[in-house]
């Protein structure tokens, strides 16, 4: 297996040490700060293991501090409601004895219902477009004076540039962007563990759809950007391993806040989660408390 995607896997396998208390290892991704995704993918892990025959339908998150990525992070589970069809759950992120990060998602055991969605966003598939490194340095080219859109970093993921803004045209009042992306090898067939990864994959870029607009006349090192929650809605299974579309916008900034919106798409044209983010973003000032993003 990929080994990236391998170190991921375990950094998801969490340690039990109570009942409803989980210990998980920390990564550094190469800003000092622990990636928000992990912490997402972790806690929703330790949600995970004290359900039953449930699927995570939905989350609610909020990033209230950095996390160290020298220190381990402790999980604390509430079981907030056991109801016939849902289960709701409560988890806190601790280091250091203090709160990084907090959790509520609800699970759901299985029932057939009435099924409908919307039309899957235009998109060229992901063996049509290019690796999204390979993206973001053709656009640099094309126009040197203007910064790049986006950073983009070595993961266990794949990404494929299916639709960035052009930096010769006119700044968009608002940005979308859409990405494939996919777990760099094939994955065990393990639902929760395919959903834990996909919150995990969620948060990268959704916040640099927030600041497209920004990076392109000020570039990402004149900002400072930091996660300040993460929602999650969980409509239809999906494996993490396969191509999958992550269509992206913003439609408002304000108040030193960017906010983004998401959809994930099936390359069959099934919408298997939504996510929304607000993030803060300063120009030039010291980095915020939260996580990092995007």
């Amino acid at each position: 297996m990929d080994p990236l995607l391998t170190d991921v896997l375990q950094v998801l396998r969490l340690e039990r040490l109570e009942l409803d208390l989980f210990r998980g290892e920390s990564r550094d991704p190469g800003h000092h700060r622990v990636f928000g995704g992990q912490v997402l993918g972790q806690a929703l892990m330790a949600a995970y293991a004290t359900v039953q025959e449930r699927a995570v339908h939905s989350l609610h998150a909020y990033f209230l501090r950095a996390g160290d990525p020298e220190l381990p992070i402790v999980y604390e589970v509430d079981r907030s409601r056991e109801g016939r069809s849902f289960s709701s759950r409560r988890v806190v992120a601790i280091q250091r004895g203090e709160q990084i990060f907090h959790m509520s998602a609800s699970f759901q055991a299985s029932e057939q219902a009435a099924d409908r969605q919307g039309r899957m966003p235009q998109a060229p598939g992901p063996e049509d477009v290019p690796d999204l490194l390979e993206a973001v340095e053709t656009l640099k080219k094309l126009s040197p004076e203007r910064a790049a859109p986006l950073c983009v970093h070595t993961t266990a993921f794949e990404f494929r540039a299916a639709e960035l803004p052009d930096p010769r045209a006119e700044i968009p009042s608002q940005p979308r962007m859409k990405i494939w992306f996919r777990a760099a090898d094939r994955l065990p067939d393990d639902e929760p563990l395919h959903r834990c990864l996909l919150a995990y994959a969620s948060d990268f870029y959704l916040l640099s759809a927030a600041v497209l607009d920004a990076s392109l006349v000020l570039g990402r090192s004149s900002l400072r950007i930091a996660s300040i929650d993460h929602a999650m809605w969980f409509h239809r299974p999906a494996r993490a391993d396969e191509w999958l579309l992550y269509a992206m916008d913003s439609p408002t900034a304000s108040g030193s806040r960017g906010f983004a919106r998401g959809e994930i798409w099936t390359q069959d044209g099934r919408l298997v989660a939504s996510t929304a983010q607000e993030g803060l973003v300063r120009i030039g000032k010291r980095p915020a408390d939260g996580g990092p993003s995007g």
